[in-house]
């Protein structure tokens, strides 16, 4: 089958292998095609638009000779001759704009159905098909210009009924920074202003809320000399008066963590650690663990699989395996969390991971898009005897790695430690004990360092295991500096834990989020 792409730059993929498409008349015919797929698009139509209405008397023999070469390119069968011109065959899920449009339907049932955790992670596969700006390649042809913006709106949308699924999640205060860019690069689109809104009075954000109703409002009236809509106007009414209404919503039921740990890697040798360091963790009554092995090519699937099998055959824990070919790894680890319900997600760690600077970008789509925790798992020695080391400063993902070291330690027999700056901190991890002597029945001890990272670092040496949650700002610096020097040669494995959006056990039964104050970072 033959991928197609257009919300980009134009592509076709066969295999995972780009195909070349030659010119920009043969790059547009297929474009036309595509925007129409499995509808007739006439022989005058097509030259119309790659002529823009300034049509040789040859357009129709250029036409015949742009579709004959797509067809050498890509397969004969694909383009189909039919009175009174060409069809384009592209299956629903060969055509990156129909994956979007059924993800976006899922995503606007699932809101009707009050899942907006479900929504959320549709739509968030849908935009993650965005390439670029759609037919970016052929953005300056007429006829691509009322398509173009067609697919923009539809992306817009998307975006928005994100937003609208987040704040359904009580994420108001998540939301704030990407309604900050949506709204700078669409000024005038009187939807994000109101999400921004909503997101800044959730927030306790009164007088930034009503300070964007009169940005908004000014710039209206200076370029276009009009009010606000009724929308915007209703909304700065209702924040003026506190209504009601605008308050958070209690949000779903909460959840229990998945019962799955998945360990997924991409060499044999790979899984075979990630699944030794979550075996432990499935021991708890109804878990199990899921070892996965995403091979880049068919070449050694058999071997892998006979070899996996023969690790289940010895393990006395519960434990499924598999082996298949990917081309994009993300994706289909994904796709197993949320089939297989997994609390926890087992990676290895990417080359450079201990140093600080933006980490690869395919994972920083696993962790954006994850729908639990992620651990990125740096491999060292196991079985010091400093027992499981958590680094905490009460930040978002400092919460989910304590979580996850509540559960090894429990798990292993091994103490429970939690290490902090400063004395200033004792108070914030004598709190974060006591949630996880109710999650686990564990007591843990503070553990506190000297200042600077080389203090964190001396006193986590010694550790069977530390588990440390990564930076508020991952997606600018990794791990970070402090944080990568917990690595080091012939030191413990490092477990650096990102959350995700489901509450955990940690956090009080009333929450629909997971704890979010801060000692500082």
């Amino acid at each position: 089958m033959i991928e197609f792409g257009i919300l980009g730059p134009l592509q076709a993929r066969r295999d995972g292998a780009e195909l070349a498409l030659g010119g920009r008349k043969q790059r547009a015919v297929l474009a036309l095609l595509l925007l129409e797929a499995g509808r007739v698009v006439s022989i005058d139509r097509i030259a119309e638009e790659l002529y823009a209405g300034d049509t040789p008397v040859t357009a129709v023999t250029q036409v015949h000779r742009q579709v004959s070469e797509l067809r050498r390119a890509l397969d004969p069968a694909i383009v189909e001759t039919r009175s009174p011109g060409y069809l384009v065959h592209a299956e629903p899920e060969a055509l990156d704009l129909r994956r979007f449009e059924r993800l976006c339907a899922g995503a606007d049932d699932a809101l009707e159905a009050g899942d907006a955790a479900g929504a959320v992670a549709a739509l968030d596969e849908a935009l993650a098909l965005w390439r670029g700006d759609a037919l970016a390649d052929l953005a300056g042809e007429g006829f691509a210009q009322r398509p173009i913006a067609r697919l923009e709106e539809l992306r817009q949308r998307a975006l928005e009924r994100r937003v609208e699924a987040r704040l359904a999640l009580g994420q108001h205060a998540d939301v704030i920074g990407e309604l900050l860019e949506l709204t700078a690069a669409e000024p005038l689109r009187e939807r994000l202003r109101e999400l921004l809104m909503l997101a800044l009075y959730r927030s306790g954000r009164q007088v930034d809320a009503l300070e964007v109703y009169r940005a908004t409002r000014t710039a209206l009236v200076e370029a276009f000399g009009v009010e606000p809509g009724p929308g915007l106007h209703h909304l700065e009414q209702a924040v003026l008066s506190h209504d009601p209404e605008l308050t958070a919503p209690s949000g779903p039921a909460r959840s229990e963590p998945g019962d799955a740990v998945l360990a997924a890697g991409r060499t044999l040798e790979a899984v075979r650690a990630l699944a030794a360091l979550g075996a432990p963790l499935a021991r708890r009554p109804g878990h199990e663990l899921i070892a996965a092995l995403l091979l880049a090519g068919d070449s050694e699937l058999s071997a892998a699989t006979a070899a996996l099998a023969a690790d289940r055959a010895r393990s006395s824990e519960p434990m499924r395996v598999a082996a298949f070919v990917t081309d994009h790894e993300p994706d289909d680890v994904l796709r197993l969390a949320r089939i297989y319900g997994a609390g926890l997600v087992l990676v290895e760690a990417p080359p450079g991971f201990a140093q600080s600077g933006p980490p690869p970008d395919d994972l920083v789509d696993l962790l954006a898009r994850s729908p639990s925790d992620v651990a990125v798992v740096v491999p060292g020695v196991a079985g010091g005897e400093g027992g499981v080391m958590v680094p905490f400063a009460g930040g978002e993902h400092d919460w989910s790695a304590l979580e996850l070291g509540a559960w090894l330690a429990t798990a292993t027999g091994a103490p429970l430690r939690l290490a902090g700056a400063s004395a200033g901190t004792s108070r914030l991890l004598a709190d974060a004990s006591m949630a996880v002597q109710r999650l686990a029945g564990i007591v843990a001890e503070p553990v506190l360092v000297g200042p600077g990272p080389d203090g964190l670092a001396e006193a986590t040496a010694s550790a069977a295991a530390v588990v440390v949650g990564f930076s508020p700002r991952w997606r600018q610096e990794g791990l970070g500096a402090a944080r990568g020097m917990l690595v080091a040669p012939g030191g413990p494995p490092v477990l650096a834990v990102h959350r995700g959006p489901q509450p955990g056990g940690i956090a009080p039964r009333e929450a629909a989020t997971r704890f979010t104050w801060s000692a500082g970072d």
